[in-house]
């Protein structure tokens, strides 16, 4: 930690950041040159960082990589879960390190400069880590200028002038702008996208959003065979979508602000509640009247992450900021119906509050690390939501039965 006035890097030093507090972190800046603001958080997963930084909910954050050795698979055109980046840039320990895998198409440092995106390596990530557990996730300014010569005193200015994550609704900004049909199943080594005609290398991600019907090879099932699942699109992870297809479901994607009427209309079997970024109770002032619409017609819901939050806004619960949040794909949470434990995939800033479950939410899941509230069911509604992420994408795939169990709900 520097002194704040200093506006010329020390020696070698070609990125920086800068916390809201004053304090100020050189490194060496890798990908867009420039700056953004925005909150820093960490994340612990070992593998999948081109998964996490195109993951929606990770929309106004900077992520702190805890794993040092980030660039080593490279990158590729599939392994995205949406179709740009949204985590603003990233901290990481190492220099980025060259791909060693057959899969990798380009370099991280390329991708990340290709996709206006900032990076900045050689910082001591344990102390960040340390420092956002101690003290909450901060508000920073991620820079990076090849020449070294930073405004310090501006980049400062704008990290305090930011207002943060709480309050602010993120889903509006990510949300897909028109309704399409999702059509791609899961990925499998060497046949690529279920779904998709040969795919090593498979068509854009738009390319799988048609509107045609047409067969999937992951069922005998013919589309139009499949229960209907209208997905609300708050910005959601890709193999979430592929995941409901594998399950069984025919799934139509609708923007965030759908309305109900526009919902009902599309005679969905059941809704899906996706997850994505920034404050639920924020983006709940338009989408919780729909919820408690859904809730009242006893339309069968699941939600995910901000989508199970929103689901107990719906059902009278309320949704807190937590101190530092869960970002990982290590994470263990208690399932209490059999006792056993699932290793869970998790990205969430924001948490439904457990001491305002009304009587007819039944807590279902809870954290192991911290107690917190990991998934509720309604009592006398087919509506259930889970905090963390079964499609697993990265992460430990003990969870792939919710999605099982929601389609089987549709019948």
């Amino acid at each position: 930690m520097a002194n704040p006035d200093m506006t010329a890097a020390p020696e070698g030093a070609t990125g920086v950041l800068v916390l809201a507090d004053g304090s100020v972190v050189w490194g060496r800046g890798f990908g867009a040159e420039g700056d953004a603001v925005g909150e820093l958080c960490f994340n612990t997963s070992m593998t999948g960082y081109q998964e996490i930084m195109t993951d929606p909910s990770y929309a106004g954050q900077v992520i702190c990589f805890t794993f040092p050795h980030i660039g080593n698979v490279g990158t590729n055109a599939e392994d995205v879960e949406a179709d740009e980046p949204h985590a603003l840039g990233c901290v990481l320990r190492e220099d980025v390190t060259d791909p060693s895998n057959f899969r990798s198409t380009q370099h991280f440092i390329d991708w990340m400069e290709e996709n206006g995106r900032i990076g900045l390596a050689g910082v001591d990530t344990r102390a960040l880590t340390r420092r956002i557990r101690l003290a909450g996730a901060p508000n920073v300014v991620i820079a990076h200028a090849a020449g070294g010569q930073f405004d310090i005193d501006a980049l400062l200015a704008k990290a305090r002038g930011w207002a943060g994550l709480e309050g602010m609704d993120l889903a509006k900004d990510v949300t897909r702008e028109d309704q399409a049909d999702w059509t791609g199943g899961v990925w499998r080594l060497g046949a690529g996208y279920e779904g998709e005609s040969n795919t090593a290398s498979p068509e854009p991600v738009e390319g799988r959003l048609k509107t045609e019907k047409r067969a999937l090879t992951s069922s005998a099932l013919t589309v139009s065979d499949r229960p209907h699942v209208v997905a609300i699109d708050y910005g959601a992870k890709h193999n979430i979508f592929r995941n409901l297809v594998k399950a069984g479901a025919k799934v139509t994607v609708v923007p965030a602000k759908t309305s109900l009427e526009d919902i009902l209309a599309l005679g969905p079997a059941g809704v899906f509640l996706s997850n994505g970024p920034g404050d639920p109770a924020a983006t709940g002032e338009y989408a919780v009247p729909v919820i408690a619409g859904l809730l009242e017609r006893d339309i069968p819901l699941f939600g995910i992450c901000l989508g199970h939050q929103m689901l107990a806004l719906g059902a009278g619960a309320k949704t807190t900021k937590m101190h530092q949040g869960h970002r990982g794909a290590n994470h263990p949470v208690k399932r209490h119906a059999e006792g056993v434990v699932e290793i869970t995939s998790m990205n969430h800033g924001f948490a439904v509050d457990g001491a305002t479950l009304p009587g007819n939410i039944k807590e279902t899941h809870v954290s192991l690390f911290d107690g917190s509230n990991c998934g509720i069911e309604i009592e006398g509604k087919r509506a259930f939501g889970v905090q963390y992420h079964p499609e697993a994408s990265p992460g430990p795939q003990d969870s792939f039965y919710l999605f099982e169990k929601f389609v089987g709900m549709l019948g």
